[in-house]
């Protein structure tokens, strides 16, 4: 059974993932492997087509001088790792791994380079030695920090003064995510806010999580970014609405999707960064020496859709921080 539900997804991720060029003879071009753990869109997500143009900035051209070879294991985490032996065994010269699927590569090679778009926490995850000297076959460009989810409650305390209790939605088995609950904890004791943990580590615990917060309602919604949230948004989105909770995301499009605030690092930028990092190992450079580079660019993004919606007024001090404001 596990063999054709393989077949299937991949059925499915070559009609979804753009044409390469096969004209090229094989070992003709450098090939990166594109290994994912959500479905391929067509067209490109914003974050896809981010890191294509910063391919293209440098000068690849996709289908004659870089052929990509695209796996996804459509949600499927159980497929990840043969999707990424597949990758091995077609000998690419780097594969792309993106969040949630990052574990599956790292586990199929040591020696083919691995780039990541969007390393939260490496080091005390354990996916590298430092951020300086990733040493091993493995670097990217810098993501989530456990840091940035103080700033989160701090966005969520100056939005609504009176709040007191945040339902946390995480997954800990996600990539960075126990430092990042620490690092809450650390933030809620500053502000003087209570959490209440709700850990999603699979579907069957979306709706106990919706249970729990109907039971013993919070004043806002909190949710940490990962492969199972996102597939989840859109039901994520409605019961917050329904449920006239106010929610901080990490995702801009969350936001876009009905959320009420986001911060987190541009994401865009983590995937153009990537291709920085593509180049630079194609060229001939070791993963293990190239620096994760941390963020510099944050986004604020607040939806005044959402919060009309929801009966609320977002403060005009924070409304003028904002990056963008969806109307």
């Amino acid at each position: 059974m596990r063999r054709i539900g393989l077949a299937v997804v991949l059925a499915i991720s070559f009609l979804a993932a753009p044409l390469v060029g096969g004209a090229q003879q094989p070992g003709s071009v450098p090939r990166i492997g594109y290994l994912v753990l959500s479905p391929l869109a067509d067209p490109p997500s914003a974050e896809r087509q981010a890191l294509l143009d910063g391919l293209r900035d440098l000068g690849y051209a996709v289908g004659r001088n870089l052929m990509i070879e695209y796996r996804s294991a459509n949600w499927n985490r159980e497929l990840v790792p043969d999707l990424a032996v597949e990758l091995v065994d077609l000998k690419v010269d780097v594969i792309v791994a993106i969040p949630g699927a990052v574990e599956g590569a790292r586990d199929a090679t040591k020696t083919i380079p691995i780039v990541v778009p969007g390393l939260a926490d490496p080091v005390e995850s354990g996916l590298i030695s430092s951020l300086a000297h990733p040493g091993r076959n493995l670097t990217g460009s810098g993501g989530a920090t456990a840091d940035v989810q103080g700033k989160r409650l701090a966005l969520l305390k100056e939005a609504f003064p009176r709040l007191s209790r945040v339902a946390v939605l995480w997954n800990p088995a996600n990539q960075g995510a126990p430092h990042q609950w620490k690092s809450t904890q650390a933030a809620a004791r500053l502000l003087g806010l209570t959490l209440q943990s709700l850990e999603v580590k699979d579907p069957n615990d979306v709706p106990k999580a919706f249970t729990a917060m109907t039971r013993r309602r919070p004043d806002a919604l909190m949710s940490f970014a990962s492969p199972l949230t996102t597939a989840y948004r859109p039901i994520i989105v409605e019961f917050a609405l329904k449920q006239r909770l106010p929610t901080m995301f990490e995702v801009k499009a969350d936001v876009e999707a009905g959320g009420l605030i986001s911060y987190a690092a541009s994401l865009a930028d983590q995937f153009r960064g990537a291709a920085q990092y593509v180049d630079r190992i194609l060229k001939g450079a070791k993963p293990g020496d190239l620096p994760i580079e941390q963020p510099t660019k944050f986004e604020l993004v607040i939806s005044l859709k959402t919060a009309k919606a929801l009966g609320l007024t977002i403060p005009q001090t924070l409304l003028l921080q904002a990056d963008q404001v969806i109307e």
